[in-house]
């Protein structure tokens, strides 16, 4: 009997479509932005046709949230690879800081994550993306610091909310010109006055 080397299962070519949808909307969103991008740009660029787009996503919508959850979670991964779980937990929220910042560095992404996203898909459907993501790091690492005895015991969700605002405008100021480096300074200060 022979195999068939080479051919793709159905799930397999299905997938690779839905990868390459969401890889075109990126691709588009951030450079003409929601509004301004049609399907027909979508599926061209995509290369499938409207109905492979019908089959994957409700609407543009759907399609543009797919592109704003993987942006979340490629954040939280850059997060997770700088701040393993033996670093201390001052140091972690630290260099977690800075691999949230320079991973907003991406071409587009404080776009799509801290102006289109909220305005397209509201701030509760963002938060609750984040709540999965890069805001999960931060709770997960200020809970940890709260249980070493590192920082204050202060209300956590509280605290998270707060502290991911501070990153989200640090991330801004730096698409929009502002030093990097200022930016971390103030962040670490903030992180150092909550030390017990």
């Amino acid at each position: 009997m022979q195999e068939n080397v080479g051919r793709r299962s159905n799930a397999e070519r299905a997938e690779a479509t839905r990868v390459e949808l969401i890889q075109a909307g990126r691709a588009l969103f951030v450079a003409k932005g929601y509004g301004e991008t049609g399907t027909p740009e979508l599926v061209a660029a995509a290369g499938v046709t409207r109905g492979a787009l019908y089959h994957h996503f409700a609407d543009k919508r759907a399609l543009f949230r797919a592109v704003v959850e993987a942006e979340s979670a490629a954040v939280a991964e850059a997060i997770n690879d700088a701040s393993p779980d033996s670093m201390d937990a001052i140091e972690a929220l630290t260099v977690g800081g800075d691999a949230f910042l320079k991973a907003m560095k991406e071409t587009g992404r404080t776009r799509l994550l801290l102006l289109d996203g909220p305005a397209v898909l509201g701030r509760e459907a963002m938060d609750e993306i984040d709540a999965r993501h890069a805001g999960r790091t931060l709770r997960e690492g200020l809970a940890m610091a709260m249980r070493e005895g590192a920082v204050r015991r202060l209300p956590l969700n509280a605290l998270a909310a707060q502290l991911s605002a501070v990153f989200d405008r640090a991330a801004l100021a730096v698409a929009n010109g502002a030093d990097a480096g200022d930016q971390r300074k103030a962040i670490v200060a903030l992180i150092e006055g909550l030390k017990t």
